[in-house]
């Protein structure tokens, strides 16, 4: 566990003297896949929408899966991306609706992080409604360091990002346990 600390301390000295190094939260994307469309689908929208106080959209079925009775361009999910102050503060919630502990394999390699939330009800604030009943959701944080814009700019677009300014797992990792109090297990 000492060893945990001293990584993030490491890191966090790194930051304080080159802020341009400190990776920031892009966005947090959530969604709830109930794979089936229809009066649910559209309340559970609702519910989404008071969460993250941000409209959600409808997600279309790719192809058709007739043992689910799944058709192609079905609405089978709802979708949110939140930016900014509005992601920082749904963040809190949702990690503190999985009790601020994150698996360490929930970090990819390039420092996203995904985990999930079994319950909806679980997070602060939300009440039960027996119509709707209760659903998960998956919560996808997008990590990048200051200067990633010129992979996805159109004008003069880079190739490459250079392997040295990618975000590491472990700089992840650093980051949600210094700004977030978030255990990692």
């Amino acid at each position: 566990m000492s060893t945990v600390t001293e990584e993030v301390n490491k890191f966090i000295e790194a930051w304080n003297e080159n802020p341009m190094l400190k990776p920031r939260i892009t966005k947090v994307t959530v969604n709830v896949s109930l794979g089936q469309g229809g009066e649910r689908l559209a309340k559970i929208a609702e519910v989404l929408k008071e969460i993250t106080n941000q409209e959600p959209k409808l997600r279309k079925a790719k192809r058709t899966i007739r043992d689910f009775g799944i058709r192609k361009g079905e609405n089978i999910a709802v979708a949110v991306t939140l930016r900014g102050e509005k992601a920082t503060k749904f963040l809190k919630k949702a990690l503190e609706a999985v009790g601020n502990k994150i698996n360490k394999d929930s970090f990819d390699d390039n420092g996203n992080v995904s985990f999930g939330i079994k319950e909806h009800i679980s997070i602060p604030g939300v009440k039960y409604d027996p119509e709707i009943g209760v659903f998960g959701m998956d919560v996808c944080i997008t990590i990048e360091r200051p200067g990633y814009r010129i992979k996805r700019r159109r004008v003069k677009k880079a190739k490459r990002i250079p392997r040295r300014h990618r975000v590491k797992k472990e700089e992840a990792i650093a980051l949600l346990s210094n700004e977030f109090n978030v255990r990692i297990v």
